[in-house]
């Protein structure tokens, strides 16, 4: 299936359960890579970052984690089937990886975080193999993978740092973990902690997890004008004809 690019981001134009049963085919069959989740403000971050742009469309899976880049596909007439959440997308696939005595190992966050998150999971999803936790924390990125290592081989590999930091540390070192598939998933484990609590459903359904978030971190002001931003662009791309 050919993927749809949005400024240059080739995303996979999938619904999360057939994203779901792509990425638990790379984990039967073993094969090594990373899953993506960019959403507008990455999207507009890799318009100007070249590196960035290339790690992105070199996943395995780009998933499209915002109204924005839905919105955007459908005004270039290239539309998605749906937005993937990440975080969504990440609890159906340990649903599936639980049925299967599946191993996942937990990094990123504060101290503390992972470990409550690995304890909530296996509550929700018996038969979840938690290989190990470690926070995000670390002087150079070698001393995370020893610690990540040291768990045994995951199945999956949740990387929680951030974007873009956590896309430039799976590209530069998803063949030195002994990790079948990376996913990385910002601030997921916070929610799964319960640590941050996620929009309720009219917000997630109505395409307005955004302002839920602005409301309850304002802070994030200066971080969401890149969604009007990202949009015009797009839109100048399709009367120009640049979309790249």
């Amino acid at each position: 299936m050919n993927r749809v690019s949005i400024l240059g981001v080739q995303f996979d134009p999938i619904t999360r359960q057939e994203a779901v049963s792509r990425a638990m085919t790379q984990i039967r069959e073993g094969k090594r890579g990373y899953v993506v989740t960019p959403n507008s403000e990455i999207v507009y971050m890799a318009r100007s970052d070249a590196k960035l742009k290339q790690l992105l469309n070199a996943a395995v899976l780009v998933l499209p984690d915002g109204i924005g880049i839905v919105h955007a596909a459908k005004i270039l007439k290239k539309p998605l089937k749906e937005k993937v959440a990440g975080i969504e997308f990440a609890a159906s696939l340990i649903e599936e990886m639980a049925k299967e005595g599946r191993g996942l190992f937990l990094f990123g966050a504060k101290p503390g975080v992972a470990e409550q998150a690995a304890e909530n999971l296996k509550q929700r999803y018996p038969g979840l193999v938690i290989t190990g936790c470690r926070n995000g924390y670390f002087k150079d990125d070698a001393e995370a993978i020893r610690d990540i290592n040291a768990a045994g081989h995951s199945d999956v590999i949740l990387v929680c740092l951030g974007a873009p930091k956590q896309e430039f540390f799976m590209e530069q070192h998803f063949n030195e973990l002994d990790g079948t598939l990376l996913c990385g998933l910002g601030g997921s484990l916070d929610v799964y902690a319960g640590v941050v609590e996620r929009a309720p459903d009219f917000y997630v359904n109505h395409g307005l997890e955004w302002f839920y978030r602005l409301k309850k971190e304002p802070w994030r002001a200066k971080r969401m004008t890149a969604l009007p931003k990202f949009l015009l662009t797009v839109i100048k791309s399709k009367i120009t004809g640049g979309n790249k």
